[in-house]
């Protein structure tokens, strides 16, 4: 008599697989979504907390003068547009004129910085000339230095030149690739250009400016575009530099427009200064949202090479 026969089992029947042992460490999914849903919770509160202080900026800009520190939270009631009639018109002249202002300094520095950054990075990537490796190094070195330590020096020399009340301090700076950061970004996505397509153009009797015009530049774009994108979020909420050398009403920009609603002396129009920040906000918020996709691909494909 066989074993099968014994135990029951038709002729031929296979014996089930053994079940595989479990494996160390695993959790239980039960255990599993419980973290999920602490850490998605978590982040949401974050997140909330980190846009609290917009929010409320924004409810506060629709709320009278009288109500808007007597609730701290986001109650949608006495809203009113007074604040963004009278704040257009309260200093003068109308705000569109300070945004303005603040646009034609922003577009300035945009493009100084493009010209001149990517000419220093093909330099730094691209020649070799005696004492690259040392002027590279105190570039770099540039990035350390505080504004302050400079910002005398400056005001003086632009003060023998005659250029103060006028943007020109704060534009040309920006044509002799001062800023240090964007020349090493620039840098580094060069050093990932493959020397080959170089040295094909070279072939075709290609020099160097043909060789920056048409094959690197071309290649530059989403280093070009990081570099755009953080010009003009610094430069638009610049406030130091503006407010040493734009003294004259006429010549200010959003920045110092706004600090002329607080008066230590008198009364403080907060509702037109936050209904003209919600404004002045409005151009970074569009640019941040239409050039992230450029501003995360420049600094992805920076930082990995």
């Amino acid at each position: 008599m066989t074993t099968d026969s014994l135990l029951g089992r038709q002729p031929g029947h296979r014996r089930p697989a053994p079940l595989p042992p479990p494996v160390a460490g695993r959790r239980p999914a039960g255990g599993f979504r419980v973290t999920s849903l602490l850490k998605h919770a978590l982040l949401i509160a974050l997140t909330l907390t980190m846009l609290y202080p917009l929010l409320w900026l924004l409810i506060s800009s629709f709320r009278p003068n009288e109500l808007i520190f007597r609730d701290s939270g986001l109650s949608l009631h006495h809203l009113t547009l007074a604040n963004y009639s009278n704040g257009w018109s309260a200093l003068g002249s109308p705000f569109g004129k300070y945004l303005v202002n603040s646009a034609l300094l922003v577009l300035g520095a945009i493009v100084g910085n493009l010209f001149s950054c990517s000419l220093a990075a093909y330099a730094f990537a691209r020649l070799r000339f005696r004492g690259r490796r040392l002027l590279f190094a105190l570039m770099l070195g540039t990035i350390m230095l505080p504004i302050h330590v400079i910002i005398v020096p400056q005001y003086v020399l632009f003060s023998q030149l005659n250029l103060l009340n006028t943007f020109l301090p704060l534009i040309l700076p920006k044509f002799l690739a001062t800023d240090a950061f964007f020349v090493f970004l620039m840098v580094q996505f060069i050093r990932g250009i493959p020397r080959e397509l170089d040295e094909a153009a070279r072939l075709d009797g290609a020099g160097h400016p043909r060789i920056f015009l048409q094959v690197i530049l071309p290649l530059m774009v989403p280093a070009l575009a990081t570099t755009a994108i953080f010009t003009f979020i610094g430069t638009w909420n610049d406030f130091f530099g503006q407010l040493i050398y734009l003294t004259r009403p006429e010549n200010w920009t959003a920045p110092l427009a706004l600090r002329t609603f607080l008066d230590a002396q008198s009364s403080s129009d907060y509702g037109g200064m936050f209904a003209m920040s919600v404004i002045s906000l409005l151009p970074l918020f569009l640019v941040f949202l239409f050039g992230q996709r450029w501003l995360l691909r420049g600094i992805a494909t920076t930082g990995i090479r």
